[in-house]
């Protein structure tokens, strides 16, 4: 078999081309309950543009993930960093909104880089400093904010127009979102930091009698986290243009799901930034889609969370196949 043929052939039995043919499937079933689900005049738009958000939020968190750690705290960051790029507009309303997203990237890494450093150098393990940092991070937020609210008529036309408006049928959020997909795709596939970061999933001590940065590259996660966190801040004001303390409220528990059910191992070490992509597409249609079909709101948290534990219990199965494999070949060799 040529070195073509077995490439296709090992994109065909990939993890994301599960995902993406279920995702497929769930918009077939639904477009035949309810045309409308895509043929209607927003039909295609939300399809689109809605997981677009979560898609940049579930970039960050799969390169943490991969790297054995989990960030919760990227939602209250996403909800800080669209607070503050509403600030500014206020405050500043003729400033360049293309400022703003480089302004919400450096604060969304900084924060991701406090994140980092204490994980990092206190040897914590980053669930309990992220849960630490999500309800910090929060707390400033609720307090900054207080009462108020950014509203609509104060955030710049050219901005909310980014959030709503499309190029050839496809909304630019879901274009950036798309670009964000890609550079991160190529880094951790081509770049030596990034397969770095998978080895250091993999087996962190051995990683580490191996001579590679573990600690570097684990803050380096944290704040390519951060980073998309902040990024992700700046689209939320740009597409719903009405900020509060609760904007990007549950987004970290969405964005570890998308993960999880993209192939991303909770364990660290395998998955892609594809799959979790995917799974940020197939968890909101999902939402969307259940509706369509007449499950009752009652059961589709369920049905998410179902997917997860079948995501995990499928890692564990084929973790053990592979190992079982590598031990026969051993023992053949031998």
């Amino acid at each position: 078999m040529n070195s073509a043929a077995s490439r296709v052939l090992g994109v065909l039995r990939s993890r994301e081309m599960g995902i993406l043919l279920a995702f497929v499937l769930v918009v077939v079933v639904s477009t035949i309950k309810n045309p409308g689900f895509v043929f209607s005049k927003d039909g295609w738009h939300d399809l689109l543009i809605t997981p677009s958000i979560l898609v940049v939020v579930a970039v960050g968190q799969a390169i943490v993930i991969i790297t054995r750690n989990v960030d919760l705290s990227v939602g209250s960051m996403l909800g800080l960093s669209a607070y503050l790029a509403g600030t500014i507009f206020v405050k500043y309303p003729s400033i360049p909104w293309q400022l703003v997203f480089l302004i919400g990237l450096a604060f969304g890494a900084l924060l991701g880089l406090i994140n980092g450093a204490l994980v990092g150098y206190g040897r914590v393990p980053a669930m309990v400093i992220t849960l630490g940092t999500l309800y910090a991070y929060r707390g400033i937020n609720v307090a900054w904010t207080g009462s108020n609210r950014i509203n609509a008529d104060q955030i710049p036309r050219g901005l909310q127009s980014i959030g709503n408006n499309s190029i050839l049928g496809i909304p630019i959020l879901t274009i950036i979102a798309m670009v964000v997909l890609l550079v991160a795709a190529w880094y951790m596939r081509n770049m030596r930091s990034g397969r770095e970061m998978y080895a250091i999933g993999s087996e962190p001590d051995a990683a580490e009698l191996y001579g590679l940065a573990k600690r570097r590259r684990v803050i380096s996660a944290f704040v390519v986290s951060g980073a998309m966190s902040g990024l992700a801040g700046v689209l939320y004001t740009a597409r719903y243009a009405t900020i509060n303390s609760q904007a990007g409220f549950g987004f970290e528990l969405d964005a570890i799901g998308a993960a999880v059910i993209g192939g991303v191992a909770i364990v660290g070490g395998s998955g892609t930034v594809v799959g979790a992509a995917i799974g940020a597409f197939l968890l909101y249609t999902i939402n969307r889609a259940l509706p369509v079909i007449g499950i009752p709101d009652f059961w589709q948290k369920a049905v998410v969370g179902a997917m997860i534990l079948g995501a995990i219990v499928l890692d564990r199965v084929l973790a053990v196949r592979q190992s079982r494999k590598l031990r026969e070949t051993k023992e053949v060799a031998a």
